[in-house]
């Protein structure tokens, strides 16, 4: 018995430990870290053409607010590009009484997807060749600018740093229970892998961007090779940043407070299905996965597990009760660590503080998306997206 508690102590120390880390972290992006809000200074000077472009595959829930919240920036010289993306049902037609309002904006249909391309890199690659800017701006259908500032906001940032691309992280739009509990811990998951002063380094191979908001000279996009170096792939944000990288350009990610809002999902079944997609697109590897599986077992829920099981067998008078007591004083030491530090990242992300009690709920529905994400490693294996359905080696 005390051999199998010495083996608990061994596992959740290194978990306290690296907990305890996590109060630095916290504490460095507070300190150290920009964040990009409608008070952050702006563009000033000559003004180049900016062309936000957006592929949109049956988006009539979101289009009006995405594209009437962007042409209401207060940037002075912009031209947006809607490319509905074979889309069933009123989006065009949404897209279309607009532009009807605004020359600004343009609506491209399109009707068909080549095979080789997955519909989101075909419809942004359009969208890209009919833009005219000297910037392109990439935007997701589902975004919606709560600042009039976002644009003037981005390019101070751009020009400041010399990004080829600048990727402005959004804010999540969480209403239901199962989206604060979830979506903040699955966030975190991406936290693991790419974090963002590390993807801001020039000598770390590490390469991140969020398709949500990409501002990308127009220069950089062609010498990369444009969509079409990556027409094959589902994240296709990601691996336009690493191509950023490998050419030796300025690629930046930067955090926004109260520029622009994304809501991903509003059910649990909407939660596990997206996110199953993103690890998969994203990690790309079942390696990346098994480990990312397994530091969530051990650092999400092995604390919990450990401290009931010293502290039960302690109360029950098992043998080597000393060493029991040992482990559920550790384990419920990791478990407050724990909780601290969940309760100071989410209230630096915006997420419901008060919920972060939830986090091995959160844990267990994340296990269960990377789970899937693992499966469709399998040979034969499919991913659908957008009502599309690709074969497992679009992002290999």
């Amino acid at each position: 018995m005390s051999a199998i508690a010495l083996v608990l102590l061994v596992l959740t120390v290194p978990a306290i430990l690296i907990w305890s880390s996590r109060h630095y972290l916290i504490h460095r992006q507070q300190t150290d870290s920009e964040v990009l809000s409608p008070q952050s200074p702006s563009w000033t000077g000559d003004c180049p053409l900016v062309s936000v472009i957006v592929s949109a595959k049956d988006e009539e829930a979101n289009i009006a607010a995405c594209v009437e919240s962007m042409l209401a920036q207060d940037y002075p010289n912009l031209e947006m590009i809607v490319c509905s993306d074979r889309s069933s049902d009123r989006t065009a037609q949404i897209v279309r009484e607009l532009a009807a309002k605004d020359a600004r904006l343009h609506l491209i249909e399109l009707q068909h997807k080549p095979d080789e391309w997955t519909g989101k890199c075909h419809g942004m690659w359009t969208a890209a060749a009919a833009a005219r800017g000297q910037y392109l701006c990439m935007i997701d259908a589902d975004c919606r600018q709560v600042s009039c500032r976002t644009i003037s906001v981005a390019m101070r940032e751009a020009g400041d740093h010399g990004s080829d691309l600048l990727s402005v992280l959004p804010t999540l739009e969480m209403r239901g229970f199962w989206e604060n509990v979830v979506q903040p811990v699955c966030g975190g998951v991406m936290i693991i892998w790419y974090r963002p002063d590390r993807v801001n380094d020039p000598a770390r191979a590490e390469a991140y961007a969020n398709g949500a908001f990409i501002l990308m000279r127009r220069s950089a996009y062609d010498a990369i090779g444009t969509h079409q170096a990556v027409r094959d792939k589902l994240m296709e944000d990601m691996y336009l940043a690493a191509r950023i990288k490998q050419a030796g350009l300025a690629l930046r990610v930067v955090q926004s407070r109260s520029l622009y809002v994304v809501r991903m999902y509003t059910s649990l079944a909407q939660i596990i299905r997206g996110w199953s997609r993103i690890f998969f697109g994203t990690f790309g590897t079942l390696k990346r996965l098994t480990v990312s599986l397994a530091v969530m077992l051990l650092m999400g829920l092995l604390p919990y597990a450990v401290a009931i099981t010293g502290l039960s067998l302690y109360a029950g008078g098992a043998a080597a009760r000393g060493w029991w007591l040992a482990t559920g004083i550790v384990g419920s030491a990791t478990v407050a660590m724990q909780i601290s530090v969940i309760w100071r990242f989410y209230k630096l992300t915006g997420a419901c503080k008060s919920l972060a009690w939830t986090y091995p709920i959160g844990c267990v529905v994340t296990l269960a998306a990377l789970i899937i994400a693992m499966t469709k490693h399998r040979r034969g294996a499919t991913v659908v997206w957008r009502n599309t359905t690709y074969s497992r080696p679009a992002d290999r």
